[in-house]
């Protein structure tokens, strides 16, 4: 299965279904299913501003119980767009969804639908890019 690995708390939102745009600095044409990768470093000081500590909070989560180094959700990749000046001067696209990633010009946004959070997460050593994880049907 394809993976994406993310920092924290990025990746656990994510799986939470509190984000569901990505942005990244490059494209991609891939659609379909992704893993979401908890990267091993975790944000700290984001985790302690807002919006993000009352979300987290919410779940039961701080910035010391993240779980890092292990695929934590799935997910499809259902689209990529460039953010354009316009959208980029509208604070698009708006709310905590902003808040959670960086919608400066020329930067893109992959749009995540039907996210699931593994009940058991996987442990994994993350990569950069998309990297693949052979899947084992029990394991999701």
């Amino acid at each position: 299965m394809k993976c994406l690995t993310i920092r924290q708390p990025w990746a656990t939102l994510i799986a939470l279904g509190e984000k569901q745009i990505e942005t990244r600095s490059w494209p991609t044409s891939y659609r379909g299913d992704l893993a979401i990768h908890a990267g091993m470093q975790v944000d700290k000081a984001i985790c302690k501003t807002e919006p993000y500590q009352s979300v987290l909070a919410r779940h039961g989560y701080t910035a010391d119980n993240l779980p890092s180094g292990v695929i934590l959700a799935t997910s499809r990749l259902a689209g990529c767009c460039g953010v354009t000046p316009q959208q980029a001067q509208q604070s698009w696209p708006g709310g905590n969804e902003y808040v959670f990633g960086d919608y400066a010009e020329g930067r893109y946004a992959w749009k995540l639908e039907g996210g699931v959070a593994l009940a058991h997460p996987i442990p994994a050593k993350g990569r950069l890019g998309f990297w693949e994880y052979p899947v084992l049907e029990e394991e999701w």
